[in-house]
């Protein structure tokens, strides 16, 4: 099992859940954070720390695309580990359905 981080981080981008990750498995986008699903050792400390509740277990149903979603994007942003402030429209946001259709760009070079 592994955790990843679905739609509603996108455009909020709240980093508390990176600096209590004990195997640093953040990755930064612009507008998101992934997890890589091959680095995350299911420890579940990220879950409960996220204010956006974006963060899930892979075990919940439909969740297979946000495997292979953050498993793409981990690959190709940096690692992060600190704590930084959430985009400015971020408690605007929170919540809004169908952030990955309207707030998430995922042509070549532009992905979050």
């Amino acid at each position: 099992m592994t955790y990843v981080v679905t739609d509603n981080c996108i455009a909020c981008k709240y980093t508390d859940c990176v600096e209590v990750c004990p195997v640093d498995c953040f990755y930064e986008g612009e507008n998101m954070l992934v997890i890589h699903p091959d680095e995350c050792i299911d420890c579940g400390v990220c879950e409960p720390e996220c204010p956006a509740d974006a963060i899930r277990p892979d075990t919940e149903p439909d969740m297979e695309d946000w495997v292979e979603f953050n498993r793409k994007y981990s690959e190709m942003w940096p690692v992060i580990v600190t704590k930084k402030d959430p985009l400015p429209e971020a408690a605007a946001l929170d919540g809004q359905p169908g952030k990955r259709a309207t707030h998430f760009s995922e042509a070549p070079g532009e992905g979050g």
